[in-house]
């Protein structure tokens, strides 16, 4: 994001192949003129500058963190490890197990360590960036306000699609 303002919400990655999925919540928080930040660390690959990642994040003004891995995805669990800030886990798909592998990795985390685990791929990327929206709103009126209206939209356009059947000639209660 090109915002001067301090990021609220960080978005990790494990490596540069995810970024097409992540993207997603990137362009949420965007939508939400939410200030963010976006790097990529490796809990296998770089574990150092993993925990020194998650240990910094509440000091450099992050209130919550959206980490995406694919394949053995211990990325969001290793944050969660080392934070107490709310960590949202994106399952990356892709490799042998098609992002299966990913989500079980995400979710299935010891009691203590909690990542929020949304549904693999480029959904679960914009699930996340709503949630953290979601969250940052708790105390943030006018950010409430906006998911109002971004909620109420989603109603109308479900309600155009289903008033579209009729015009094609299916009944529609």
């Amino acid at each position: 994001m090109t915002s001067n303002e301090t990021p609220l919400v960080s978005i990790v990655m494990g490596s540069d192949s995810d970024l097409d999925r992540m993207a997603e919540a990137a362009k949420v928080l965007e939508e939400f003129e939410i200030p963010f930040e976006i790097t990529i660390s490796s809990a296998h690959r770089s574990p150092e500058m993993t925990m020194e990642y998650a240990t910094t994040a509440r000091d450099r003004g992050i209130h919550v963190i959206i980490a995406g891995a694919g394949r053995a995805a211990h990325l969001a669990g290793v944050i969660a490890a080392h934070t107490t800030l709310p960590v949202v886990g994106v399952p990356i798909d892709g490799g042998p197990l098609d992002g299966v592998d990913a989500l079980y990795s995400t979710v299935q985390l010891p009691p203590g360590v909690p990542v929020a685990t949304m549904a693999i791929g480029s959904g679960g990327a914009r699930n996340a960036g709503i949630f953290a929206v979601q969250v940052l709103s708790l105390n943030n009126p006018d950010l409430q306000t906006k998911l109002e209206a971004y909620k109420s939209e989603l109603s109308d356009g479900v309600a155009k699609k289903a008033a579209r059947l009729a015009e094609v000639g299916y009944k529609n209660y």
